[in-house]
C-alpha cells in the first residue's frame, strides 16, 4: 500500500529530476503555485492530506513522465531525497535538535511545521532520517513538563505523523507559542489539550490560532 510520504517524495523527486521547486513543478501543471508546498501536505489538526490523481495526471502530463516513472520515484534509492527547498538538511543518523525556548521565534520552521533555516543542532537519532522525513529534536528547558519530562530531556517530533486522541504532541500557535501536551480531543473548530505538569491548567485552543500540531514519537530521558 502507497503511503503519504511515498506520494509527495515521488512529486519532490520528479520536480528535482525537472530541475523545479515543487512550487514550479505544480506551475508548470496548471495548478495553483501553493499546491505541493509542505503546509499543504497535512492540516492544522494534522491529518494528512493527499494530492489528487487529476494532480498527478497534469503533472505527468507537464513532465512527459509515465505512471511507471513516477511509481519508480517512491523507491527508497529513487535519486535524490526529495527534501523542499529551505527544509533543514538532514545528515545521516542526525537530526535537527532545538530548544523549546527558541522554537516560538520564527525562522525555525516551515509553514507545514517541518524544521528549516539557521541555527538547529544535530542530534544522533537511532533510524534512519529517511525512513522519518522532516523529523527533528526539542530539547526540553525548565521544569514546566515535569514529571512527565524533565530539564535537558530531549522530545523525537514527527511534524508528517497524523495525531489521535492521547497522543503527546507539540502545537506551536500563531503567536509564536510552542508547548507540549496530550491531545485530549479535537473537532473541526478546535483541540482540547492536557497539560502534562498538573499545576499547569488545560487549554482549548481554536483551530484558526493553531500554525501546526505535530506527534512526538520518543523521549530521550
Amino acid at each position: 500500500m502507497l503511503s503519504h510520504h511515498q506520494i509527495w517524495e515521488a512529486l519532490d523527486r520528479l520536480a528535482e529530476r525537472h530541475e523545479l521547486t515543487p512550487s514550479g513543478l505544480a506551475r508548470r501543471a496548471g495548478l495553483d503555485p501553493t499546491s505541493f508546498n509542505k503546509s499543504k501536505r497535512l492540516s492544522a489538526d494534522g491529518r494528512l492530506r493527499w494530492p489528487s490523481t487529476e494532480s498527478i495526471a497534469k503533472v505527468l502530463d507537464a513532465t512527459g513522465a509515465s505512471m511507471e516513472q513516477f511509481m519508480a520515484f517512491m523507491r527508497p534509492d529513487a535519486g535524490s531525497s526529495g527534501q523542499q527547498e529551505g527544509a533543514f538538511p538532514q545528515r545521516g543518523g542526525s537530526i535537527p535538535l532545538l530548544g523549546f525556548a527558541q522554537a516560538g521565534a520564527g525562522g525555525f520552521f516551515d509553514d507545514g511545521g517541518f524544521p528549516a533555516g539557521q541555527g538547529w543542532d544535530l542530534v544522533e537519532f537511532p533510524a534512519a532520517p529517511a525512513q522519518k522525513s522532516g523529523v527533528y529534536a526539542l530539547e526540553v528547558q525548565g521544569e514546566s513538563m515535569m514529571p512527565l519530562y524533565r530539564d535537558g530531556d530531549v522530545l523525537i517530533v514527527e511534524p508528517g505523523a497524523q495525531v489521535r486522541r492521547n497522543d503527546r504532541v507539540v502545537v506551536r500557535t500563531n503567536e509564536g507559542e510552542v508547548m507540549a501536551k496530550v491531545l485530549l480531543r479535537q473537532s473541526p473548530r478546535s483541540i482540547e489539550l492536557m497539560s502534562l505538569n498538573p499545576e499547569h491548567p488545560n487549554r482549548i485552543l481554536e483551530l484558526s490560532d493553531v500554525a501546526w500540531i505535530a506527534r512526538i514519537i520518543w523521549a530521550s530521558q
